[in-house]
């Protein structure tokens, strides 16, 4: 049964430039929250496309009817705007419009619209937004709308608009930071970037090293081919090297800030550039170093169904029934290889425990004690049973003379040494003769409060 809409709070009327996707979509979402819409085009007539309960009119009758217009046409159409410049004066106008490129004029197309039509109130919103999301009532989608404006009047009055439609307004300020939010939606992955090419050069340089040692080594000294093992035993031992190094690299800035924190004795002063940056795509490394143990698991699953392996099986216990010979059960070996399996899954439980975490949708329902709790406290304990779970593997082998082939040693070696001197500098790092300083740095407390004063007058005079 259909319920009639609560005329004892009836909402301004809204009307909207263009009659495109994004503007059908946006007026379809007003209409449903109780907005009346009235749109503006070059043809009067009513299409099956709009609406249902919606106006369509003139550019300049639409606009006569509205306090605030939605103008939700591309930047190179903005001129017919010019002759409804006495119409549209002390209008608030929401530019909705996006670039093809990043930075593609000079000037952003919400200011653009300012400088023709210097009598409006602009205001940019909404083009984060797409018209898929407002039809399919923004469940699956972002549901935060970046607005800026120079007016905070007309500001307020989009963000109530933007709050009505079950949208999250983020304020990000004057009309200076159009250019930004527009450039917003034309980023690829820009948090991915640094993380997906570090993973990209690491996977090159450990494929190659585990070709020579592995594939071209015996070829050359033993006349083997062991070509296939391209297929899946290298790859097998590339994966859990770049879990196990980019996890590291997840908690390493954090240690690199902790001792830059201690050295200058105070908070208030920015890390640099390049640590910044890293901090930021924590999250990103983490995900990939998640995403290479996962097919680490897999490649490990189908070990058991390879042809090489079962050949290899077979001709074990051929070769013992031709000599009669029987090996005894070796229990420390037992033991190395079910605690190496254990701690394998072990760590592996946890990294996806922290994958889970990471997500918005659980780290919304968690307070930040519980979320820093389960992304520091329970990281660590990760990285140090992945790192268990590597060592055990290696167990003694390092001391083989025969694992060094060409001098290289093998590479789950190299895996270690980041990890390792992670954990060794954490573990330094909670003595208490240097955790407690840290902890009163990170609360306010300042070593020398006259290098501080001078370091805000720099950093405040640079902002300026």
């Amino acid at each position: 049964m259909a319920l009639a809409p609560n005329t004892s709070n009836k909402r301004e009327t809204v009307c909207i430039f263009g009659t495109g996707d994004f503007g059908r979509a946006l007026g379809h979402k007003m209409i449903q929250s109780g907005y009346p819409v009235v749109f503006g085009s070059r043809s009067t007539q009513i299409s099956s496309l709009i609406p249902k309960g919606a106006e369509v009119l003139s550019h300049a009758e639409a606009a006569q009817k509205a306090a605030i217009i939605i103008i939700a046409i591309q930047r190179q159409h903005y001129n017919f705007l010019i002759p409804l410049t006495e119409i549209l004066h002390g209008k608030v106008l929401v530019d909705v419009s996006n670039n093809l490129k990043i930075n593609e004029h000079p000037e952003s197309n919400a200011e653009y619209l300012a400088q023709l039509v210097p009598g409006a109130k602009v205001v940019k919103a909404f083009n984060t937004v797409s018209a898929w999301a407002l039809q399919s009532g923004t469940l699956d989608a972002s549901r935060q709308v970046f607005v800026c404006g120079d007016d905070m009047e007309a500001k307020q009055m989009v963000m109530n608009i933007v709050r009505a439609l079950g949208l999250t307004p983020l304020d990000q300020g004057s009309l200076l930071a159009a250019q930004e939010i527009e450039n917003y939606p034309l980023r690829l992955f820009p948090m991915w970037k640094f993380p997906i090419l570090l993973s990209f050069g690491l996977a090159s340089f450990f494929f190659f090293y585990c070709l020579i040692r592995n594939v071209i080594y015996p070829y050359v000294y033993e006349n083997k081919d062991f070509s296939f093992f391209i297929a899946i035993s290298i790859p097998n031992r590339i994966c859990p090297i770049l879990a196990l190094i980019l996890l590291a690299l997840v908690y390493l800035p954090g240690v690199l800030a902790a001792i830059i924190q201690l050295y200058r004795g105070t908070k208030y002063h920015r890390f640099p550039d390049w640590l910044d940056k890293w901090m930021l795509c924590r999250k990103q490394l983490g995900l990939v170093a998640l995403a290479f143990a996962s097919l680490h698991v897999l490649y490990t699953l189908v070990i058991p169904i390879r042809y090489f392996v079962r050949w290899r099986m077979s001709s074990q216990i051929i070769s013992q029934v031709l000599n009669n010979k029987t090996e005894p059960l070796d229990t420390t070996n037992a033991w190395l290889s079910d605690s190496y399996v254990a701690l394998g899954i072990l760590g592996f439980f946890l990294f996806v425990l922290l994958g889970i975490t990471s997500l918005p949708s659980v780290s919304n329902n968690v307070n930040w004690r519980e979320f820093r709790f389960v992304q520091s406290k329970l990281g660590y304990l990760t990285l140090i049973l992945c790192t268990a779970h590597t060592l055990v593997y290696g167990g003694k082998r390092f001391l083989s003379p025969s694992s060094y082939r060409w001098y290289l040693p093998n590479a789950y070696m190299l895996s270690l040494i980041i990890p390792c001197m992670v954990l060794v500098v954490k573990f330094v790092l909670i003595f208490p003769c240097l955790d407690k300083p840290l902890t009163r740095i990170r609360q306010g407390w300042e070593r020398n409060p006259q290098y501080s004063e001078q370091s805000h007058y720099i950093i405040n005079k640079s902002a300026v």
